[in-house]
């Protein structure tokens, strides 16, 4: 059947289905969180990034809680289970929301933007004036392939100080150093350090993809995010749907290739009303 993503809570009556959708995001406070009625499954930014990444837009997700595990603290693990158990073309033509024009949302010095372009592309900026963290900056034109080698391994972080605020507040007591980045003032405190000398923008870029798979299908289009987390590209999120004029829903000629890796000739061309 083909509906899409969908989580169903198989803990709760009557096993309520959650669809990945743009209007359901009820929470982007500290990630980002769907509900449906009383049903809500938060974290979901880091599964929805794994699959975006593989190319899969169709996938019925049972879970039997209100959290999306954080395995290790990327997308990885998820990748990898993915990838093990196969992954099945199925009859319908792939469609991509294929960007038309530049949107823009911004937050005092913060933006995210998508414009047109051939392929899916991220643009992603950070600057948390720390010195490990500072003006990082990281550039992807994906495929799976590029998914996994270059972005599913790399981590949510924090910092030290935040850790044991939340800790303080009965918040964060599952965090540790197995699935995050910790920092503080001036230290990595990870005994194995990172895993790829700019990890902190890899995973920001990662968060964003998992965080425009709430437009609901494939993008062919550049993201670029500055500064971003995932209120603002929500916001971004919203304001493409809001105008059907931004953007163009158009099936694929081609139904044997990952979905990033299609560019705009191998879309079927949009049909018009022939000329008299």
């Amino acid at each position: 059947m083909n509906h899409g993503l969908v989580f169903v809570r198989t803990d709760l009556a009557d096993r309520p289905s959650i669809p990945v959708r743009a209007d359901l995001v009820s929470d982007t406070s500290l990630a980002t969180t769907l509900g449906f009625g009383p049903a809500k499954v938060s974290t979901v930014e880091h599964l929805l990034a794994a699959l975006s990444g593989l190319g899969i837009d169709n996938l019925r997700m049972e879970i039997d809680g209100p959290e999306i595990p954080i395995m290790d603290g990327s997308a990885a693990p998820f990748a990898m289970r993915m990838s093990e158990a196969g992954i099945r073309l199925q009859g319908e033509p792939k469609r991509f929301l294929v960007i038309k024009k530049t949107v823009t949302v911004t937050d005092g010095d913060k933006y995210a933007t998508f414009s047109p372009a051939k392929r899916f592309r991220i643009d992603c900026t950070i600057d948390f004036k720390h010195p490990l963290i500072s003006d990082q900056r990281f550039t992807l034109e994906f495929s799976d392939r590029s998914f996994i080698r270059e972005v599913a391994r790399a981590r949510t972080f924090g910092f030290l100080r935040d850790v044991d605020k939340l800790r303080s507040m009965g918040l964060a007591r599952g965090g540790s150093l197995d699935n995050a980045v910790v920092v503080d003032d001036f230290s990595i405190l990870n005994p194995e350090g990172l895993r790829f000398p700019d990890e902190f923008v890899r995973h920001k870029l990662l968060d964003a993809l998992g965080d425009v798979a709430l437009l609901g299908r494939p993008v062919i289009g550049a993201l670029t995010v500055y500064k971003t987390g995932h209120a603002l590209n929500q916001k971004l999120v919203a304001k493409v749907l809001s105008d059907p004029s931004n953007f163009e829903v158009v099936p694929a000629r081609m139904r044997d290739v990952a979905s990033h890796e299609l560019e705009l000739a191998d879309l079927a061309p949009v049909l018009a009303p022939s000329a008299a």
